[in-house]
């Protein structure tokens, strides 16, 4: 693998630049003084700012864009190998590199990079973290897969020592990077188009935290599965956290929620009290995430005070269970949950949040995921006041497979759940306009375009 000089500028392209992690490392080279190019299907907000930062981006995606003086050209998964800007890079010996194999060159940068990994809880868990960070005055580059208001964005170019950023398992994507610090939120079955099995999961986070030097540390939730099996034998420190204070070296202890279901708790470090911890963000799920995010402080030296002004400051980042507005005295929330576990996680907390009925308006994501847990998308939804399908979102695929939404209707219906489907958003709005009771609770869910339907009700 082609190993960059990053003391020694260069021209850099990048295949994809218009993505939310793409954008980021190619802000991050700017910084650095090197040439940046790059290519999308479209023009958006991300481009325009790349733009402004001094990048030359293309809006076609064609072998004209690499020139001879092109040194490195860095694509994401989803660019096909027939790419016309790859094959172009190949003609002229241009040397290429994944997004996640040129972000491991990157953390090799920094003596302090923080991988945040796990099924679910990555963004949030990230964007905490950042924002005990800031608080702490500690200056670091942030790499996010969500929109932080802290930040205003996804990206944040530091000057000191400290990077995080989201580490995704998919295509094994993680296991390309170089963490000091590394967290595992959770490991749970997801992305099998891609993974066999859950075992074949499990195996990739294992690979992970091997990952992680002698003198860095590995943080771990010590709820999951067999922990033995991801920290046994491992170099590196290995912190715990998690619900039971007798196997966890941080737990929760004196949960309790506001009217809005936000969470406070006492900090149990080895079973005793430490300090009390107010949050900012909804759920059950995200007193998990903050554990994860106080054990990493702790680690780096960020002192208490500013971990507990940190998490306090922490309002949240975009779509997740974020509060939209009113329509009709009916609140419309949108999260970004797509897959079981998730799902569950948001609902648990809509519990907690004042409503009369709840309509959970849920587009599937991919069609190998639908069809990979169709039971327990049932299951997860089957409890819900009333449960509208959208048709799925296809991402990044094509339906091989003959899924449709109408498979998961009919799933939930036989646990005796209330589902609707509808084949278009204008239908589902007109539905919920015609159904929707004051003081209900409306959540769009879903990982793709579905916000866009509470946004329309509130007239955006």
């Amino acid at each position: 693998m082609y190993n960059l000089d990053f003391d020694t500028p260069a021209n850099l392209h990048f295949t994809g630049i218009g993505g939310i992690s793409m954008s980021a490392l190619a802000e991050i080279m700017l910084s650095r003084g090197f040439q940046v190019s790059g290519s999308d299907t479209k023009e958006s907000r991300i481009t325009d700012h790349l733009e402004t930062l001094g990048a030359k981006i293309y809006y076609r995606q064609t072998a004209e864009n690499i020139t001879e003086d092109t040194d490195v050209l860095i694509y994401t998964a989803a660019v096909r190998q027939d790419n016309p800007e790859l094959e172009k890079a190949r003609e002229l010996g241009i040397p290429l590199l994944t997004r996640a194999e040129f972000l491991g060159q990157i953390m090799l940068n920094y003596p302090t990079a923080i991988g945040v990994a796990g099924t679910h809880g990555k963004t949030t868990t990230t964007s905490m973290l950042s924002q005990i960070m800031l608080e702490a005055d500690t200056d670091p580059t942030i790499l996010v897969g969500g929109i932080m208001p802290a930040i205003q964005g996804n990206t944040r170019v530091g000057h000191s020592d400290k990077l995080i950023t989201e580490a995704c398992e998919y295509t094994n994507s993680f296991l390309s990077f170089k963490p000091s610090i590394g967290i595992i939120l959770n490991v749970a079955a997801d992305h099998l188009d891609f993974f066999k099995d859950l075992d074949d999961i499990r195996h990739s986070f294992r690979k992970y935290a091997e990952l992680i030097p002698e003198d860095g540390c590995l943080i771990i939730n010590s709820d999951i599965d067999d922990l033995e099996y991801f920290t046994e034998g491992l170099a590196c420190r290995v912190i715990t956290v998690g619900s039971d204070p007798d196997k966890s070296m941080y737990s929760p202890g004196n949960i309790q929620y506001d009217h809005l279901a936000k969470g406070s708790y006492d900090l149990l470090i080895n079973g005793k009290k430490s300090f009390h911890v107010r949050l900012n963000v909804t759920g059950e799920h995200n007193i998990y995430n903050s554990l994860a995010s106080i054990a990493a402080s702790q680690f780096m030296g960020i002192s208490d005070k500013d971990i507990i002004a940190g998490l306090l400051a922490y309002g949240g980042t975009d779509r997740r269970f974020q509060f939209k507005g009113k329509v009709g005295d009916v609140a419309i929330i949108d999260d970004y949950a797509h897959h079981p576990d998730e799902i569950t996680a948001t609902l648990k907390t809509a519990k907690h949040y004042p409503h009369n009925k709840t309509w959970v308006v849920f587009q599937p994501h991919t069609y190998t995921r639908t069809k990979a847990l169709l039971p327990e998308f049932a299951k997860a939804l089957k409890d819900v006041d009333n449960v509208i399908l959208a048709d799925i979102y296809a991402a990044r695929e094509k339906n091989t497979i003959g899924i449709s939404s109408k498979d998961l209707l009919n799933e939930i219906k036989k646990l005796d759940g209330n589902a609707f489907y509808f084949p278009s958003f204008s239908e589902i709005e007109n539905f919920l306009l015609e159904n929707c009771s004051p003081g209900d609770l409306l959540i769009t869910m879903g990982a793709g375009d579905v916000v866009k339907i509470g946004e329309h009700l509130l007239g955006n």
